[in-house]
């Protein structure tokens, strides 16, 4: 497969804050490829400059076959950016921003509208109303229409998911699976780990460096640790007691349940003897498999101790 993305070794500080650090990685031809990471991680910093809308300190890109900084005029036709902020016009509405970006690009929406019929019809019997005063899993489907009409060989959403309703996210989902089978390379960016297995590889992103890529179950099966998961009546008490075990490689919150760790295997009976002489009577335990947040918060500490 053609590599389409080329990221070596990326920097970008703003003033004393290094926002990314030596980012590398190549990216192929119709993948979906995700950067997973926190809010603060450098994801947003990395999609500007992929964007040709922002210089590195050092490094190169190359997107399409084309430099980001010599070549920005002409990639920029070749690419469809929708950026973590609504950034339409508001005063315009569905239809006039829609028209509006194609003729930027010097074509239609007529031309170009089987790219985004899926997404529009959605919408479509809004295109009279103000992009303003639109939903957030509207202004979504916009964006993304509007990033797509001048059919890019390269889409980047930053962060296209935040913010809106888990059925939109689903949905939202659903339409850049479809668009990736007509051959369009999809790079998004997103803090939730839960979406980092609809992606063919991702990259987890940790205060502005890459601490591993892969496919995302190949991701979790690097996870070496055992795990358990504990609840009680009093969860923030009893993640704090959890912490104080003696064989406690991280202990944190997920949902209902605490997914505890350990270098070492656990005798539950023991944990409970512990978490009994701590106050904590009616702790729970069962046994459950890592996922991606597991391998993410291990990958953080290994990279924290190194």
């Amino acid at each position: 497969m053609e590599t389409i993305i080329q990221i070596n070794q990326v920097y970008k500080s703003y003033e004393e804050i290094r926002a990314i650090s030596d980012i590398s990685v190549d990216i192929q031809s119709a993948e979906l490829f995700g950067f997973i990471g926190p809010d603060g991680a450098g994801k947003s910093t990395l999609f500007r400059i992929m964007a040709t809308l922002l210089l590195p300190d050092s490094g190169e890109v190359q997107m399409a076959h084309l430099d980001t900084i010599k070549d920005y005029k002409k990639l920029r036709t070749k690419l469809g950016y929708m950026p973590g902020r609504f950034s339409l016009y508001q005063d315009l509405t569905v239809e006039e921003n829609l028209n509006f970006f194609a003729g930027i690009f010097k074509t239609s929406v007529s031309k170009n509208y089987h790219l985004i019929k899926d997404i529009y019809q959605q919408i479509e019997p809004f295109k009279k109303r103000k992009a303003g005063d639109l939903s957030g899993g509207m202004k979504q489907k916009l964006a993304l229409s509007c990033a797509l009409i001048h059919k890019p060989e390269i889409l980047l959403l930053d962060e296209p998911t935040t913010g809106v309703d888990a059925v939109s996210r689903m949905e939202f989902w659903e339409m850049l699976h479809k668009l990736k089978t007509q051959g369009i390379t999809i790079v998004v960016s997103t803090p939730y780990m839960d979406e980092a297995s609809l992606c063919d590889r991702v990259a987890l992103m940790q205060k502005g460096k890459i601490m591993g890529v892969d496919k995302p179950q190949k991701i979790v099966d690097l996870f070496s640790k055992h795990l358990i998961g504990v609840k009680a009546k009093n969860m923030y008490g009893l993640v704090n007691k959890l912490r104080e075990y003696p064989l406690c490689h991280s202990a944190y919150l997920f949902g209902e349940w605490i997914h505890f760790s350990s270098e070492q295997e656990v005798v539950k009976n023991k944990l409970q003897e512990f978490l009994r002489s701590k106050g904590i009577y009616d702790a729970q335990m069962q046994n459950i498999q890592p996922n991606m947040e597991d391998s993410f918060i291990d990958l953080m500490t290994q990279n924290i101790i190194e």
